[in-house]
């Protein structure tokens, strides 16, 4: 209720109806006749007193609009008198704020326009709210409504009405309003524009009959003939607007904030020359429309409207034009969602002074984004509440619990083991796409939330004690369902004839498909072991991703769960387990280029297994640290640590560990030009492999026995140790293995003066590293065949 209304009546401004409307709104309320407008307006926010307003409201509505030119035009002014602006903005949640008109508007949700000359104008042609400021992007959705609302366009006649659906927050109105005006620029819409907001989120949204009676005022009808029922007052409406098409031409209607396609289907004109343009936060696919959904803004739109809406408070404004880099940062952390841009430009429009990184810290540093995103008039928060409370306790259930999820999207797996259940919630799921709070994912099955939703889903968790625990429960379920399957997963990676057969994953591609699916969110749920609660299976998760990034080279993933996991299993005094995690830690490190941090984390890896007396781990540990030593330059100190890892693992009787040493045994001694011994080592390696059933490991083997004959000279056993290589490697996609025995062959053959064998093997070789997303090395492989095109002067 507008305490500025409300004085503006009491002052006379709507002559004596009006002052004794305020009286009696007084005592509806349970206040004396003469209490201040503002003691009225504050006890008519009473939800017992609804009722009692609702018809308060209707009755004066009837009164404003019964003299436009006197009564009504005579409150807007006195309205803007006591008050500038009272009447101008009375949208909230994610709703534009519109200038250059006065709305005046009833608890109900109907509206009176009265235009800045001061007549009010209760019919179709004044009812469209001015342009948005501040509109950016959007190009291709305003083509597809305007499309849809072409008179003379193919879909026209079929396509009745068009619905903007989307996100609270995305700027639905604003694209309606916006095309609106330019489908009224083209002279579609000669009956005029009808307006009204359903307030279909609100907790009492407008009804069809009460939206119906109001458009029928807009258009014209007087008060005593608009008929009782819903259906009495449709078909009057249909009547009036086929009236009107027939002397005026076709009129559009756009019916804002739908919440059910029952709020609309009322508002469907009879008329085919006429359209309705609906917005909504859920889809509405059943009022057969065309349908147009939102996604955020993109990275060049939403700096331009930061842009735009800074300069429209003050043209001289260019704090986004000077910091680009953390301009387009600030709307990162808004998710690229025009409410937020909006309410992040006002914020700094109100304080000039305020640079653009200031703000970008405090976003990035609070707890909580959506306690920033909100400017007294306009939240975010608020924006999502109005959808999360019309949820079903079991779809606010979900929604809660999928803002929890780790990695960007989640799959029906996942959210199943979020939920607790047998089978995914796909009924819920859909519902919540529906409505836009959850948005399909990159592939069928795979789900994800915007990056505002998530923050505010697991801000309902945190506020309240209960919920916190109802989403631990279901992290913990997240994690037992990823450790479950990253191990077999990692079984099968590792798995050699003889072992037991992992379950589910009946072969590599299969184990790596789930893995490549799951990646992000296992990288990101192994960091949820630095809270206690999760720390013993987020160190199990961790040790089962070890082959798998090794085998992706995902370096930096590798690096990121290794380092976590060594946190947890130090923190909670688990030495074998930390042990471990040096371990993969030093191995990342070294394949991500960083040798010197490798060969500590290794000492301390071998350190701490010497103390639990594992000789087994100590054996893996020699052999890791000797790989990292060869990469900074200490090739006899690895000679000495392989073999020491050598004598570990024959002692332990695992053939297959001994022959992982002998391997990384030759590659030193060949570095020391202990040829001869290198050339025996691989071949140890090679028969070890052969023994054990590795098929990949003896890939490698022939490939590194291949380099040990180059340097003795026997370039034609060096060219087959290759083909039996590749021949080895079928079967196992390992792209870079590949690029690297095709690159040694190339290098062979144009030994033995074959530049043609060499040109094709270079660019297999390129082909094999680009597969491997090894770019460098897939360059440098095509300038070496490029280079044995070129003739030597």
């Amino acid at each position: 209720m507008e305490a500025a209304l409300l004085a503006a009546l009491a002052e006379g401004a709507g002559g004596d109806g009006g002052r004794r409307a305020v009286e009696e709104l007084a005592r509806a309320v349970g206040l004396d006749a003469g209490a201040s407008a503002r003691d009225i307006a504050e006890a008519a926010q009473d939800p017992a007193r609804r009722e009692a307003v609702r018809e308060w409201g209707e009755a004066v509505a009837g009164l404003l609009a019964a003299d436009p030119r006197g009564v009504a035009g005579a409150v807007a002014r006195a309205m803007e008198r006591s008050a500038p602006g009272s009447g101008m903005s009375w949208y909230d949640g994610d709703h534009s704020d519109f200038r250059g008109g006065v709305f005046l508007r009833e608890v109900v949700g109907v509206q009176v326009v009265i235009q800045r000359g001061g007549a009010a104008v209760p019919e179709a042609m004044a009812g469209l709210p001015p342009r948005p400021g501040g509109f950016a992007g959007r190009e291709r959705e305003t083509e597809d409504l305007l499309r849809a609302l072409d008179p003379a366009g193919a879909q026209s006649a079929a396509t009745l009405v068009a619905a903007v659906s989307g996100l609270g927050g995305i700027g639905k109105t604003a694209l309606a309003v916006e095309t609106a005006h330019l489908a009224r620029e083209r002279g579609w819409f000669p009956g005029g524009v009808l307006f009204i907001d359903l307030h279909g989120y609100d907790r009492e949204p407008v009804t069809a009959d009460r939206a119906l009676q109001a458009l029928l005022r807009a258009l014209g009808t007087l008060p005593e003939h608009i008929p009782a029922t819903t259906d009495e007052r449709a078909a009057l409406y249909r009547s009036t607007l086929a009236a009107r098409a027939h002397e005026r031409g076709a009129v559009l209607v756009l019916a804002d904030n739908a919440s059910s396609p029952d709020q609309v289907r009322p508002l469907l004109p009879g008329d085919s020359r006429h359209h309705v343009l609906v917005t909504s936060r859920d889809r509405l696919p059943q009022l057969g429309a065309r349908l147009v959904p939102l996604d955020q803004l993109g990275p060049r739109e939403a700096y331009e409207l930061l842009d735009l809406a800074l300069r429209i408070a003050d043209p001289c404004d260019i704090r986004v034009a000077d910091e680009p880099d953390t301009a387009e940062r600030l709307a990162g952390l808004c998710g690229h969602l025009p409410l937020a841009l909006q309410i992040a430009a006002a914020l700094l429009a109100e304080d000039p002074d305020k640079p653009v990184t200031e703000l970008v810290a405090e976003l990035t540093e609070s707890h909580d984004r959506l306690d920033h995103l909100d400017d007294g008039e306009r939240s975010v928060r608020a924006a999502f509440e109005l959808s999360y409370h019309r949820l079903p306790p079991e779809h606010a259930r979900l929604l809660r619990l999928l803002a929890l999820a780790p990695g960007p999207e989640v799959s029906d797996e996942v959210v199943t083991a979020l939920v607790g259940a047998e089978e995914p919630p796909v009924r819920a799921l859909k519902v919540l796409a529906r409505a836009h709070l959850v948005e399909r994912g990159s592939e069928r099955g795979w789900w994800r939330l915007h990056d505002l939703v998530r923050v505010f889903g697991a801000g309902v968790l945190a506020g309240d004690a209960e919920l916190r625990e109802e989403g631990e429960a279901a992290r913990e379920r997240v994690l037992e369902f990823y450790c479950r399957w990253a191990y077999a997963a990692d079984g099968r990676l590792r798995w050699l004839p003889g072992m037991e057969e992992p379950e589910r994953f009946g072969d590599r591609g299969q184990a790596l498909a789930w893995l490549d699916a799951e990646r992000s969110g296992l990288v990101a749920a192994v960091g949820w072991g630095r809270e206690e609660r999760f720390a013993g299976a987020a160190v199990r998760l961790a040790s089962c991703l070890a082959e798998y990034l090794d085998w992706r080279r995902y370096f930096d993933d590798w690096v990121a769960v290794a380092e976590a996991a060594r946190e947890v299993a130090h923190r909670s005094g688990d030495r074998l387990g930390e042990a471990n995690a040096w371990s993969y830690l030093g191995n990342a490190l070294k394949e991500a280029g960083r040798a010197e941090k490798a060969v500590d984390a290794h000492n301390r890896a071998r350190a701490l297994y010497q103390d639990a007396e594992d000789g087994h781990g100590e054996a893996i540990a020699w052999n890791n640290l000797g790989i990292a030593l060869r990469g900074v330059g200490r090739v006899e100190e690895a000679v000495d640590a392989h073999s020491r890892a050598r004598a570990l693992f024959e002692d332990a009787g695992d053939g297959h560990g001994e022959a992982i040493a002998w391997t990384n045994l030759g590659i030193a001694l060949r570095e020391v030009g202990r040829v001869e011994e290198a050339v025996d080592a691989h071949s140890r390696a090679r028969a070890l492999f052969e023994d054990a059933g590795d098929r990949h490991g003896e890939a490698i083997a022939w490939n590194n026995l291949g380099g040990a004959l180059r340097d003795a000279g026997r370039v034609e056993e060096e060219i087959e140790a290759y083909g039996r290589s590749l021949k080895c490697r079928r079967g196992f996609d390992d792209w870079y293995g590949e690029g690297q025995t095709l690159h040694n062959l190339a290098v062979a053959h144009a030994v033995a003066n074959r530049p043609a064998e060499a040109r094709t093997a270079y660019l297999q070789s390129a082909d094999a590293y680009t597969r491997a997303n090894a770019p460098a090395e897939a360059t440098r492989a095509r300038a070496r065949a490029v280079a044995l095109d070129t003739p030597t002067p």
